[in-house]
Protein backbone atom coordinates (compact mmCIF):
# COMPACT_ATOMS: atom_id res chain seq x y z
CA UNK A 1 0.00 0.00 0.00
CA UNK A 2 2.74 2.62 0.98
CA UNK A 3 4.34 1.67 -2.13
CA UNK A 4 1.90 2.24 -4.60
CA UNK A 5 1.30 5.54 -2.54
CA UNK A 6 4.88 6.74 -3.06
CA UNK A 7 4.17 5.56 -6.90
CA UNK A 8 1.73 7.58 -7.39
CA UNK A 9 2.89 10.56 -6.04
CA UNK A 10 6.00 10.23 -8.02
CA UNK A 11 4.05 10.06 -11.23
CA UNK A 12 2.08 12.91 -9.80
CA UNK A 13 5.55 14.77 -9.62
CA UNK A 14 6.93 13.85 -12.77
CA UNK A 15 3.57 15.19 -14.74
CA UNK A 16 3.66 18.28 -13.42
CA UNK A 17 7.06 18.75 -14.25
CA UNK A 18 6.65 17.77 -17.53
CA UNK A 19 3.61 19.90 -18.39
CA UNK A 20 5.67 22.59 -16.86
CA UNK A 21 8.71 22.20 -18.95
CA UNK A 22 6.73 21.64 -21.80
CA UNK A 23 4.71 24.96 -21.33
CA UNK A 24 8.40 26.39 -20.84
CA UNK A 25 9.44 25.02 -23.97
CA UNK A 26 6.40 26.64 -25.72
CA UNK A 27 6.89 30.02 -25.03
CA UNK A 28 10.83 29.92 -25.69
CA UNK A 29 11.91 31.93 -28.20
CA UNK A 30 13.38 30.01 -31.29
CA UNK A 31 17.01 29.49 -32.22
CA UNK A 32 18.28 31.96 -35.44
CA UNK A 33 17.32 30.05 -38.41
CA UNK A 34 14.42 28.73 -37.01
CA UNK A 35 10.72 29.18 -36.78
CA UNK A 36 8.63 29.00 -33.66
CA UNK A 37 6.81 26.16 -34.94
CA UNK A 38 10.01 24.90 -33.86
CA UNK A 39 9.47 25.22 -30.34
CA UNK A 40 6.02 24.19 -30.27
CA UNK A 41 6.83 20.84 -31.83
CA UNK A 42 9.48 21.25 -29.45
CA UNK A 43 7.12 21.40 -26.23
CA UNK A 44 4.69 18.48 -27.99
CA UNK A 45 7.32 16.12 -28.01
CA UNK A 46 8.31 16.90 -24.23
CA UNK A 47 5.01 16.70 -23.17
CA UNK A 48 3.87 13.86 -25.19
CA UNK A 49 7.57 11.92 -24.89
CA UNK A 50 7.17 12.78 -21.18
CA UNK A 51 4.33 11.44 -20.45
CA UNK A 52 4.55 8.05 -21.89
CA UNK A 53 7.96 7.40 -20.50
CA UNK A 54 6.45 8.46 -17.04
CA UNK A 55 2.90 5.77 -17.95
CA UNK A 56 0.97 8.71 -16.30
CA UNK A 57 -1.74 8.39 -18.78
CA UNK A 58 -2.48 5.59 -20.43
CA UNK A 59 -0.21 4.85 -24.54
CA UNK A 60 -3.59 5.76 -26.06
CA UNK A 61 -5.03 8.52 -24.48
CA UNK A 62 -1.58 10.54 -24.36
CA UNK A 63 -1.61 9.20 -28.64
CA UNK A 64 -4.95 11.19 -29.12
CA UNK A 65 -3.64 14.01 -26.85
CA UNK A 66 -0.86 14.17 -29.80
CA UNK A 67 -3.48 14.24 -32.25
CA UNK A 68 -5.43 16.95 -30.62
CA UNK A 69 -2.74 19.12 -29.33
CA UNK A 70 -0.90 18.75 -32.71
CA UNK A 71 -3.83 20.20 -34.83
CA UNK A 72 -5.37 22.90 -32.32
CA UNK A 73 -2.53 24.35 -31.90
CA UNK A 74 -1.49 24.15 -35.50
CA UNK A 75 1.82 22.89 -35.03
CA UNK A 76 1.82 20.95 -38.91
CA UNK A 77 -0.75 20.58 -41.47
CA UNK A 78 -2.97 17.26 -41.09
CA UNK A 79 -1.36 15.50 -44.06
CA UNK A 80 1.83 15.54 -41.46
CA UNK A 81 0.40 14.72 -38.10
CA UNK A 82 -2.13 11.79 -39.36
CA UNK A 83 0.67 10.71 -41.89
CA UNK A 84 1.58 7.52 -39.36
CA UNK A 85 -2.07 6.15 -41.16
CA UNK A 86 -0.39 6.20 -44.88
CA UNK A 87 1.98 4.19 -43.67
CA UNK A 88 1.61 0.29 -44.70
CA UNK A 89 4.13 -0.41 -41.56
CA UNK A 90 1.07 0.82 -39.64
CA UNK A 91 -1.28 -1.77 -41.07
CA UNK A 92 1.29 -4.55 -40.56
CA UNK A 93 0.35 -3.75 -37.08
CA UNK A 94 -3.13 -4.03 -37.51
CA UNK A 95 -3.03 -7.71 -39.19
CA UNK A 96 -0.25 -8.49 -36.56
CA UNK A 97 -2.95 -8.09 -34.01
CA UNK A 98 -5.77 -9.86 -35.45
CA UNK A 99 -3.37 -12.44 -36.24
CA UNK A 100 -1.84 -12.29 -32.35
CA UNK A 101 -5.54 -13.33 -31.57
CA UNK A 102 -6.62 -16.11 -33.97
CA UNK A 103 -3.39 -17.92 -32.47
CA UNK A 104 -4.30 -17.39 -29.18
CA UNK A 105 -8.49 -17.95 -29.81
CA UNK A 106 -7.84 -21.06 -32.20
CA UNK A 107 -4.95 -22.86 -29.80
CA UNK A 108 -2.55 -23.05 -32.51
CA UNK A 109 0.03 -21.20 -30.59
CA UNK A 110 -0.47 -23.89 -27.43
CA UNK A 111 -0.27 -26.59 -29.97
CA UNK A 112 3.05 -25.17 -31.67
CA UNK A 113 4.59 -25.02 -28.80
CA UNK A 114 4.09 -28.42 -27.17
CA UNK A 115 4.78 -29.90 -30.31
CA UNK A 116 8.38 -28.70 -30.47
CA UNK A 117 8.56 -29.25 -27.10
CA UNK A 118 7.68 -32.98 -26.90
CA UNK A 119 7.07 -35.18 -24.08
CA UNK A 120 10.86 -35.93 -23.99
CA UNK A 121 12.81 -36.16 -20.88
CA UNK A 122 15.26 -33.13 -21.06
CA UNK A 123 17.73 -32.22 -19.17
CA UNK A 124 17.49 -28.64 -16.99
CA UNK A 125 19.90 -27.37 -20.43
CA UNK A 126 18.23 -28.78 -22.71
CA UNK A 127 14.95 -27.47 -21.37
CA UNK A 128 16.02 -23.60 -21.49
CA UNK A 129 17.89 -23.96 -24.77
CA UNK A 130 14.48 -25.74 -26.18
CA UNK A 131 12.74 -22.82 -24.57
CA UNK A 132 14.69 -20.49 -26.09
CA UNK A 133 14.10 -21.96 -29.51
CA UNK A 134 10.50 -22.10 -29.43
CA UNK A 135 10.21 -18.55 -28.61
CA UNK A 136 12.76 -17.64 -31.27
CA UNK A 137 10.43 -19.68 -33.84
CA UNK A 138 7.43 -18.42 -32.32
CA UNK A 139 8.47 -14.82 -33.26
CA UNK A 140 8.18 -16.32 -36.79
CA UNK A 141 4.49 -16.43 -37.04
CA UNK A 142 3.10 -14.29 -33.97
CA UNK A 143 3.70 -10.86 -34.43
CA UNK A 144 2.81 -9.16 -31.01
CA UNK A 145 5.61 -9.50 -28.36
CA UNK A 146 3.18 -9.17 -25.55
CA UNK A 147 1.33 -11.91 -26.77
CA UNK A 148 4.08 -13.92 -27.52
CA UNK A 149 4.81 -13.92 -23.38
CA UNK A 150 1.48 -14.23 -21.98
CA UNK A 151 0.96 -17.24 -24.46
CA UNK A 152 3.96 -18.82 -23.87
CA UNK A 153 4.56 -18.14 -20.48
CA UNK A 154 2.38 -20.79 -18.81
CA UNK A 155 3.07 -23.51 -21.43
CA UNK A 156 6.63 -22.85 -20.52
CA UNK A 157 5.82 -22.92 -16.93
CA UNK A 158 3.80 -26.10 -16.99
CA UNK A 159 6.60 -27.97 -18.76
CA UNK A 160 8.87 -26.63 -15.77
CA UNK A 161 6.39 -27.90 -13.41
CA UNK A 162 6.02 -31.46 -14.63
CA UNK A 163 10.13 -31.54 -15.45
CA UNK A 164 10.48 -30.93 -11.22
CA UNK A 165 11.06 -27.22 -11.43
CA UNK A 166 8.09 -25.58 -8.70
CA UNK A 167 6.95 -21.87 -9.00
CA UNK A 168 9.56 -19.99 -7.02
CA UNK A 169 12.37 -22.55 -7.76
CA UNK A 170 16.11 -21.04 -9.84
CA UNK A 171 14.88 -23.02 -12.73
CA UNK A 172 11.81 -21.76 -12.70
CA UNK A 173 13.00 -18.34 -12.81
CA UNK A 174 15.41 -19.35 -15.86
CA UNK A 175 12.98 -20.76 -18.06
CA UNK A 176 10.46 -17.78 -16.87
CA UNK A 177 13.71 -15.10 -18.05
CA UNK A 178 14.13 -17.08 -21.16
CA UNK A 179 10.62 -16.80 -22.50
CA UNK A 180 10.77 -12.93 -21.32
CA UNK A 181 14.15 -11.91 -23.09
CA UNK A 182 14.37 -14.25 -26.23
CA UNK A 183 10.36 -12.81 -27.40
CA UNK A 184 11.79 -9.18 -27.22
CA UNK A 185 15.28 -9.34 -27.51
CA UNK A 186 15.94 -12.20 -30.44
CA UNK A 187 12.41 -11.28 -31.86
CA UNK A 188 13.93 -7.78 -33.36
CA UNK A 189 15.80 -9.64 -35.53
CA UNK A 190 12.55 -10.42 -37.65
CA UNK A 191 10.78 -7.55 -39.44
CA UNK A 192 7.32 -7.69 -37.80
CA UNK A 193 7.86 -9.28 -34.30
CA UNK A 194 8.18 -6.75 -32.22
CA UNK A 195 7.00 -2.76 -31.85
CA UNK A 196 9.87 -0.84 -31.88
CA UNK A 197 10.61 -2.77 -35.57
CA UNK A 198 7.34 -1.72 -36.86
CA UNK A 199 7.88 2.02 -35.96
CA UNK A 200 11.22 2.26 -37.42
CA UNK A 201 10.09 0.69 -40.45
CA UNK A 202 6.84 3.23 -40.47
CA UNK A 203 9.19 6.13 -39.76
CA UNK A 204 11.37 4.91 -42.33
CA UNK A 205 8.79 4.64 -44.79
CA UNK A 206 7.05 7.99 -43.89
CA UNK A 207 10.00 10.22 -43.19
CA UNK A 208 12.07 9.08 -46.12
CA UNK A 209 10.34 7.06 -48.50
CA UNK A 210 12.29 4.12 -47.70
CA UNK A 211 10.60 0.21 -47.63
CA UNK A 212 12.55 -1.94 -45.70
CA UNK A 213 11.86 -5.68 -46.73
CA UNK A 214 12.01 -8.54 -44.44
CA UNK A 215 14.33 -10.54 -46.31
CA UNK A 216 17.07 -7.44 -46.27
CA UNK A 217 15.87 -7.14 -41.96
CA UNK A 218 16.79 -11.21 -41.18
CA UNK A 219 20.35 -10.44 -43.40
CA UNK A 220 21.16 -7.63 -41.53
CA UNK A 221 19.94 -8.44 -37.72
CA UNK A 222 19.39 -12.15 -37.74
CA UNK A 223 22.73 -13.55 -37.72
CA UNK A 224 24.04 -11.56 -34.77
CA UNK A 225 21.22 -9.95 -32.39
CA UNK A 226 19.07 -12.88 -33.35
CA UNK A 227 21.42 -16.55 -33.35
CA UNK A 228 24.15 -15.29 -31.39
CA UNK A 229 21.86 -13.45 -28.96
CA UNK A 230 19.99 -16.10 -28.14
CA UNK A 231 22.92 -18.79 -27.91
CA UNK A 232 24.08 -15.75 -25.22
CA UNK A 233 20.97 -15.77 -23.57
CA UNK A 234 20.70 -19.55 -23.14
CA UNK A 235 24.68 -19.67 -22.06
CA UNK A 236 23.74 -16.61 -19.44
CA UNK A 237 20.51 -18.41 -17.59
CA UNK A 238 22.62 -21.61 -17.49
CA UNK A 239 25.86 -20.09 -15.99
CA UNK A 240 23.46 -17.45 -13.45
CA UNK A 241 20.02 -19.70 -12.97
CA UNK A 242 21.44 -23.27 -12.93
CA UNK A 243 19.42 -26.41 -11.56
CA UNK A 244 18.44 -29.78 -12.66
CA UNK A 245 14.72 -31.24 -13.83
CA UNK A 246 14.02 -34.21 -12.01
CA UNK A 247 11.48 -35.87 -13.53
CA UNK A 248 10.28 -36.78 -16.99
CA UNK A 249 7.32 -34.87 -18.97
CA UNK A 250 4.13 -36.86 -18.26
CA UNK A 251 2.71 -37.52 -22.15
CA UNK A 252 -0.14 -35.89 -23.12
CA UNK A 253 -2.57 -36.79 -26.26
CA UNK A 254 -2.97 -35.16 -28.79
CA UNK A 255 -6.48 -34.37 -30.28
CA UNK A 256 -6.57 -33.73 -34.36
CA UNK A 257 -6.13 -30.47 -35.74
CA UNK A 258 -9.47 -28.66 -35.72
CA UNK A 259 -10.59 -26.93 -38.95
CA UNK A 260 -10.01 -23.56 -37.49
CA UNK A 261 -6.43 -24.33 -36.82
CA UNK A 262 -5.81 -25.90 -40.00
CA UNK A 263 -7.06 -22.91 -41.98
CA UNK A 264 -4.93 -20.22 -39.30
CA UNK A 265 -1.71 -22.68 -40.15
CA UNK A 266 -2.29 -22.43 -43.90
CA UNK A 267 -2.63 -18.69 -43.92
CA UNK A 268 0.11 -17.86 -41.79
CA UNK A 269 2.28 -20.05 -43.75
CA UNK A 270 1.44 -18.12 -46.81
CA UNK A 271 1.99 -15.12 -44.92
CA UNK A 272 5.35 -16.13 -43.76
CA UNK A 273 6.55 -17.02 -47.32
CA UNK A 274 4.87 -13.88 -48.86
CA UNK A 275 7.07 -11.78 -46.08
CA UNK A 276 10.13 -14.02 -46.91
CA UNK A 277 9.59 -13.24 -50.40
CA UNK A 278 8.52 -9.87 -50.28
CA UNK A 279 12.34 -8.97 -52.33
CA UNK A 280 11.09 -10.95 -55.08
CA UNK A 281 7.11 -9.99 -55.38
CA UNK A 282 7.59 -6.44 -54.24
CA UNK A 283 4.69 -6.29 -52.39
CA UNK A 284 4.45 -4.41 -48.57
CA UNK A 285 4.86 -6.66 -45.62
CA UNK A 286 2.20 -4.24 -44.20
CA UNK A 287 -0.32 -5.15 -47.16
CA UNK A 288 0.25 -9.03 -46.78
CA UNK A 289 0.09 -8.87 -42.65
CA UNK A 290 -3.41 -6.67 -42.75
CA UNK A 291 -4.34 -9.28 -45.86
CA UNK A 292 -3.69 -12.23 -43.61
CA UNK A 293 -5.35 -10.55 -40.55
CA UNK A 294 -8.39 -9.83 -42.83
CA UNK A 295 -8.39 -13.59 -43.87
CA UNK A 296 -8.89 -15.02 -40.30
CA UNK A 297 -11.74 -12.55 -40.09
CA UNK A 298 -13.89 -13.69 -43.62
CA UNK A 299 -16.90 -16.20 -43.04
CA UNK A 300 -16.53 -19.99 -43.99
CA UNK A 301 -12.21 -19.30 -44.84
CA UNK A 302 -11.25 -17.35 -41.82
CA UNK A 303 -10.62 -19.03 -38.40
CA UNK A 304 -12.69 -16.89 -35.76
CA UNK A 305 -15.88 -14.47 -35.68
CA UNK A 306 -16.70 -11.82 -37.57
CA UNK A 307 -17.17 -9.85 -34.28
CA UNK A 308 -13.85 -10.68 -32.73
CA UNK A 309 -12.73 -7.62 -34.39
CA UNK A 310 -14.63 -5.35 -32.22
CA UNK A 311 -14.80 -7.70 -28.83
CA UNK A 312 -11.50 -9.51 -28.52
CA UNK A 313 -8.62 -7.51 -31.19
CA UNK A 314 -7.18 -4.96 -28.66
CA UNK A 315 -6.40 -1.70 -30.93
CA UNK A 316 -4.37 0.59 -28.50
CA UNK A 317 -0.96 -0.21 -30.08
CA UNK A 318 -2.33 0.72 -33.56
CA UNK A 319 -3.28 4.27 -32.53
CA UNK A 320 -0.28 4.12 -30.23
CA UNK A 321 1.70 3.52 -32.66
CA UNK A 322 0.09 6.01 -35.18
CA UNK A 323 0.87 8.80 -33.24
CA UNK A 324 4.45 8.21 -32.71
CA UNK A 325 5.01 8.26 -36.60
CA UNK A 326 3.46 11.52 -36.95
CA UNK A 327 5.34 12.80 -33.89
CA UNK A 328 8.10 11.97 -36.25
CA UNK A 329 6.37 13.47 -39.10
CA UNK A 330 6.26 16.48 -37.25
CA UNK A 331 9.72 16.71 -36.33
CA UNK A 332 10.77 16.50 -39.53
CA UNK A 333 8.06 19.20 -41.08
CA UNK A 334 9.21 22.08 -37.98
CA UNK A 335 12.96 21.45 -38.39
CA UNK A 336 13.12 20.44 -34.85
CA UNK A 337 14.63 17.25 -36.10
CA UNK A 338 17.23 19.48 -38.20
CA UNK A 339 17.77 21.27 -35.27
CA UNK A 340 18.52 18.53 -32.94
CA UNK A 341 20.94 16.45 -35.64
CA UNK A 342 23.22 19.79 -35.53
CA UNK A 343 23.58 19.85 -32.16
CA UNK A 344 24.15 15.75 -31.77
CA UNK A 345 26.60 16.50 -35.02
CA UNK A 346 28.45 19.18 -33.60
CA UNK A 347 28.38 16.78 -30.01
CA UNK A 348 29.17 13.49 -31.32
CA UNK A 349 32.07 14.31 -33.42
CA UNK A 350 30.96 11.85 -36.31
CA UNK A 351 33.35 11.70 -39.22
CA UNK A 352 33.06 9.84 -42.77
CA UNK A 353 36.41 7.03 -42.86
CA UNK A 354 35.96 6.42 -39.14
CA UNK A 355 32.85 3.71 -39.32
CA UNK A 356 34.24 1.75 -36.51
CA UNK A 357 33.89 4.64 -34.50
CA UNK A 358 30.58 6.11 -36.10
CA UNK A 359 28.85 3.01 -35.29
CA UNK A 360 29.79 2.54 -31.93
CA UNK A 361 28.65 6.21 -31.02
CA UNK A 362 25.42 6.12 -32.79
CA UNK A 363 24.67 2.58 -31.33
CA UNK A 364 25.46 3.99 -27.82
CA UNK A 365 23.47 7.23 -28.22
CA UNK A 366 20.51 4.72 -29.31
CA UNK A 367 21.15 2.80 -26.17
CA UNK A 368 21.51 5.24 -23.76
CA UNK A 369 17.96 6.83 -25.46
CA UNK A 370 16.32 3.68 -24.50
CA UNK A 371 17.14 4.79 -20.53
CA UNK A 372 15.39 7.85 -21.17
CA UNK A 373 11.51 6.82 -23.28
CA UNK A 374 9.93 3.23 -23.36
CA UNK A 375 11.34 1.33 -26.46
CA UNK A 376 8.64 2.31 -28.71
CA UNK A 377 9.62 5.63 -28.19
CA UNK A 378 13.37 5.15 -29.01
CA UNK A 379 13.11 4.70 -33.13
CA UNK A 380 10.16 7.40 -33.04
CA UNK A 381 12.92 10.14 -30.99
CA UNK A 382 15.80 8.76 -33.11
CA UNK A 383 14.26 7.84 -36.82
CA UNK A 384 14.03 12.23 -37.59
CA UNK A 385 17.73 12.49 -37.12
CA UNK A 386 19.17 9.57 -39.00
CA UNK A 387 19.26 11.74 -42.14
CA UNK A 388 22.00 14.09 -40.06
CA UNK A 389 23.77 10.90 -39.07
CA UNK A 390 24.02 8.97 -42.73
CA UNK A 391 25.54 12.80 -44.07
CA UNK A 392 27.95 12.78 -40.59
CA UNK A 393 29.17 9.34 -41.45
CA UNK A 394 28.80 9.17 -44.92
CA UNK A 395 26.91 5.95 -45.15
CA UNK A 396 23.88 4.78 -46.65
CA UNK A 397 20.59 6.07 -45.07
CA UNK A 398 19.38 2.82 -44.15
CA UNK A 399 22.95 1.85 -42.22
CA UNK A 400 21.86 4.61 -40.17
CA UNK A 401 18.11 3.84 -39.44
CA UNK A 402 19.48 0.01 -38.67
CA UNK A 403 22.02 1.57 -35.71
CA UNK A 404 19.08 2.29 -33.74
CA UNK A 405 17.91 -1.29 -34.15
CA UNK A 406 21.03 -1.83 -32.12
CA UNK A 407 20.38 0.05 -29.94
CA UNK A 408 16.35 -0.98 -28.67
CA UNK A 409 16.92 -4.61 -28.88
CA UNK A 410 18.62 -4.90 -25.66
CA UNK A 411 17.41 -3.53 -22.36
CA UNK A 412 18.77 -3.32 -19.16
CA UNK A 413 15.72 -2.51 -17.26
CA UNK A 414 12.29 -3.77 -17.74
CA UNK A 415 10.04 -0.37 -17.70
CA UNK A 416 11.97 0.26 -20.94
CA UNK A 417 10.18 -2.89 -22.44
CA UNK A 418 6.43 -3.18 -21.46
CA UNK A 419 6.09 -6.70 -22.65
CA UNK A 420 8.82 -7.27 -20.59
CA UNK A 421 7.32 -5.69 -17.28
CA UNK A 422 4.02 -7.63 -18.36
CA UNK A 423 5.73 -10.87 -18.19
CA UNK A 424 7.71 -10.09 -14.91
CA UNK A 425 4.41 -9.31 -13.25
CA UNK A 426 2.61 -12.41 -14.27
CA UNK A 427 5.70 -14.68 -13.71
CA UNK A 428 6.07 -12.94 -10.04
CA UNK A 429 9.69 -12.21 -10.70
CA UNK A 430 11.62 -10.20 -7.97
CA UNK A 431 13.61 -7.31 -9.97
CA UNK A 432 16.70 -8.05 -8.25
CA UNK A 433 16.48 -11.86 -10.18
CA UNK A 434 15.65 -10.29 -13.16
CA UNK A 435 18.26 -7.45 -13.57
CA UNK A 436 20.71 -10.59 -12.81
CA UNK A 437 20.30 -11.43 -16.43
CA UNK A 438 19.62 -8.17 -18.40
CA UNK A 439 22.48 -6.56 -17.17
CA UNK A 440 24.98 -9.06 -18.49
CA UNK A 441 23.13 -9.73 -21.86
CA UNK A 442 23.40 -5.75 -21.97
CA UNK A 443 27.05 -5.48 -21.45
CA UNK A 444 27.94 -8.49 -23.22
CA UNK A 445 26.03 -7.40 -25.98
CA UNK A 446 27.89 -4.04 -26.21
CA UNK A 447 31.75 -5.29 -25.37
CA UNK A 448 31.05 -8.85 -27.56
CA UNK A 449 28.14 -8.96 -29.75
CA UNK A 450 28.37 -5.17 -31.41
CA UNK A 451 32.36 -5.89 -32.22
CA UNK A 452 30.43 -8.94 -34.24
CA UNK A 453 27.91 -7.28 -35.54
CA UNK A 454 30.27 -4.51 -37.28
CA UNK A 455 32.26 -6.86 -38.60
CA UNK A 456 29.30 -8.29 -40.19
CA UNK A 457 27.51 -5.32 -41.65
CA UNK A 458 30.82 -4.71 -43.12
CA UNK A 459 31.33 -7.99 -44.86
CA UNK A 460 28.09 -7.51 -46.21
CA UNK A 461 28.44 -4.09 -47.50
CA UNK A 462 26.32 -2.35 -45.53
CA UNK A 463 28.15 0.56 -44.51
CA UNK A 464 28.00 1.48 -48.35
CA UNK A 465 31.61 0.57 -49.43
Amino acid sequence: MRDDVVSHAFSRAGTALVVAAAIVVFFLPPPAGYSPQTMHAAALCVLVIGLWALAALPEHIVALLFFLLAMVLAIAPAQVVFSGFASGTLWLVLGGLILAEAVNQTGLGVRFARILIGDRALSYRALIATVVLVCSLMCIVMPATVSRILLLLPIMAGVAHRLGLKAGSVGYEGVALAVIMTNYQVGTAFLPANAPNLVLAGAAETLYGITFIYGEWLLVQLPVMGILKGVLIVVLIWILFPDETRASAAHEAHSPLSGEEKRLAAILLVAVVLWATDFAHGVHPGWIGLGAGVATLLPHVGVMPVTSFTERVKLIPFFYIASILGLGAVMVETGLSRALGDILQAGLRLEPGRDATNFAILTLLSTFTGGLVTNVAQPALLAPLASHFAEATGWPLKAALMTIVLGFTTAVFPFQVPPMLVGVRVADLKMRRVLRITVPVAVLSLAVLLPINYGWWRAIGYFGR
